[in-house]
């Protein structure tokens, strides 16, 4: 089996999760100079957009870094009633300042069109999530020699990407925030905790595992280790760095927030997601038939996400974090990275002597 460290180029087996709309091109670069893997995400990007991001990376650093997308995850909207839904956000964008919610034109940017950029700038490393990208996708990275990393949240997930060629595959426990990964079955079936996860993934495939869910700090990565993962992926634990482009309420939400107060939605986007329980997510979750499929509901929201973040509102915020939110911190991400490096070592340290 190949090392993860090695496959990716990288000192330490610690990803930075891809976290479209909170990720910067400062936090990949800062990740990757740490000796980590700053991870950029493309989902809901422009390609013209991506390549200018992975421009920033490159004048930023010279590590290797990587580009997530979305492989799939969209969902017909024909035929669905958007009424309830509009009613819902009414009122949301009346305490906003914002006119009355109207239904979007969504034009997602097509896979193919976004990987050509990945593919044309040569990136070190490609990540996926939400399904596999087609034999053709996948040959297309492997020519250039590009680290495939794919997503799993249940053992057959985990076997299908190794069929497809995945280089590593990330195993998404139940108390990872934000998307859940889920490709192939529902989520609810699919809420599997990373310490149960993470082990029997191992046992069935021949390719590194990345543990991802939870994490947070030494204590983590060490248990990760003894699981029989190669690295973990921490996303949470970078979304109170400075250099994360999240609104300063957001950050402050996370780091007072409690172990219980999460929990998983279709509010924001339309596909399960765990966040900080707020009043927009409760008032969702109450008429759940009324939130519309991904990506519409995505659209629908951002107007009422925007303004709540230029606001500081947490109330209308996707407060997008996992169960470890807790025991964030504040600090740069260079700093995270050394401490996570450190705390490892002392905890690696501290069985060896019992």
């Amino acid at each position: 089996m190949a090392d993860l460290r090695a496959l990716l180029g990288i000192e330490h087996g610690i990803i930075q999760a891809p976290m479209a709309g909170a990720t910067t091109p400062e936090l990949v670069a800062a990740v990757s100079n740490a000796g980590g893997l700053g991870m950029l995400p493309g989902a809901y990007l422009t390609p013209e957009r991506i390549a200018a991001d992975i421009a920033t990376v490159r004048r930023l650093t010279d590590k290797p870094f990587g580009v997530n997308l979305f492989a799939g995850g969209d969902e017909p909207a024909a035929g669905v009633d958007p009424g309830p839904m509009l009613e819902i956000l009414g009122r949301a964008h009346t305490d906003l300042g914002l006119p009355e919610p109207t239904i979007p034109e969504v034009t997602p940017v097509p896979f193919t069109d976004a990987l050509e950029v990945v593919l044309g700038a040569g990136v070190p490393v490609f990540s996926f999530t939400f399904g596999i990208p087609n034999a053709d996708a996948m040959a297309a990275l492997k020519e250039r020699g590009i680290a495939i990393l794919g997503t799993a949240t249940t053992v057959s997930e985990a076997r299908q990407l190794a069929v497809a060629g995945v280089d590593a595959v990330v195993a998404q426990g139940a108390e990872a925030g934000a998307h859940r990964g889920t490709f192939a079955g529902s989520f609810e079936a699919a809420m599997v905790g990373t310490l149960a996860l993470v082990p029997q993934i191992v046992d069935v495939v021949d390719v590194p595992v990345v543990a991802s869910g939870g994490i947070m700090d030494g204590r983590g990565i060490v248990a990760a280790e003894a699981l029989g993962a190669s690295g973990v992926q921490l996303g949470t634990a970078f979304l109170t760095c400075r250099e994360a482009g999240i609104p300063d309420a957001y950050k402050a939400a996370i780091r007072s927030t409690r172990d219980d107060a999460t929990s998983v939605t279709r509010a924001y986007s339309g596909r399960p997601a765990r966040g900080i329980v707020n009043p927009f997510m409760q008032s969702a979750d109450a008429a759940p038939d009324a939130i519309l499929p991904f990506p519409l509901q995505n659209s629908l929201t951002r107007p009422m996400r925007n303004a709540a973040a230029a606001a500081g509102d947490t109330r209308y915020l996707s407060l997008w974090a996992g169960q470890g939110a807790p025991l964030a911190r504040e600090t740069t991400a260079a700093e995270l990275v050394a401490a996570l490096v450190d705390e490892a070592a002392t905890v690696r340290q501290r069985l060896s002597d019992r």
